[in-house]
């Protein structure tokens, strides 16, 4: 597929993606008593309010990253407000805005799924020999049947990749917020504080990005073998 027609295709889901999981963080918020990002214009999926509070994370950065990959995927960031004072006085409801971003993901990560496998019954889409993340189905045609195959592996690969990549407990990642449903309140808000110091986030961000390529590749394999293509033996 030419470089820049998959760039706009992955530029499409990379937004869909990423506005949902930061509109889950907010309507979530909201529904639990903080409205910081509701006022602030982030519950809703329209993607122009997200871009223009991260309009590096939504536009530079998966444009620059996808290039500088060769196509290989994107990424980049977004994020929504909240209200640390809400966020200590109620840990486990933190908590939960922090999972609904994740929970967002999954979702489209399992909405790939289905339409991979409706795509397969009605013949638009074959199960491919051999795949990778943009790959995971092949179009049984051209034009539009192509494009559709291309979208829909890229809404499974990418969301998979965003829901266990935010789940890793390490700051500023969704995963680092989640202690409190595991564990009595004080302890986990120590932890928590602790781990959110400045400099110990950025070198959070780094190990995290170190050690998911090596967390994901059987994680994606596990999914395809028994998800998206049960009984497959993809290595």
């Amino acid at each position: 597929m030419e470089f820049a027609y998959l760039g706009i295709i992955w530029l499409a889901v990379f937004l869909l993606s990423t506005t949902l999981h930061e509109a889950a963080h907010a309507f979530v918020a909201l529904k639990l008593g903080d409205p910081t990002a509701y006022h602030g214009g982030q519950v809703t999926m329209d993607p122009i309010p997200h871009m223009q509070r991260e309009p590096v994370g939504m536009i530079a950065a998966p444009i620059l990253s996808f290039l500088i990959l060769n196509g290989a995927w994107m990424m980049g960031w977004a994020s929504a407000p909240y209200d640390p004072i809400w966020a200590g006085r109620y840990p486990k409801k933190a908590a939960y805005m922090a999972l609904a971003g994740p929970v967002s993901n999954l979702l489209l990560c399992l909405l790939g799924v289905a339409l991979i496998h409706i795509g397969i019954q009605y013949d638009f889409f074959l199960q491919p020999k051999r795949l990778n993340i943009a790959s995971v189905v092949m179009p049984n045609g051209e034009g539009m049947i192509q494009a559709a195959a291309t979208l829909v592996s890229i809404l499974f690969s990418l969301n998979l990749i965003l829901f266990f990549f935010n789940l890793l407990p390490l700051p500023p990642l969704d995963g680092s917020a989640l202690f409190p449903l595991f564990m009595e309140e004080n302890k986990a808000l120590r932890i928590m504080e602790n781990l959110r110091q400045p400099g110990f986030m950025m070198v959070g961000l780094v190990i995290a990005w170190w050690v998911f390529g090596d967390i994901f590749r059987p994680i994606f394999i596990f999914f395809i073998n028994t998800v998206v293509y049960p009984g497959s033996n993809y290595g």
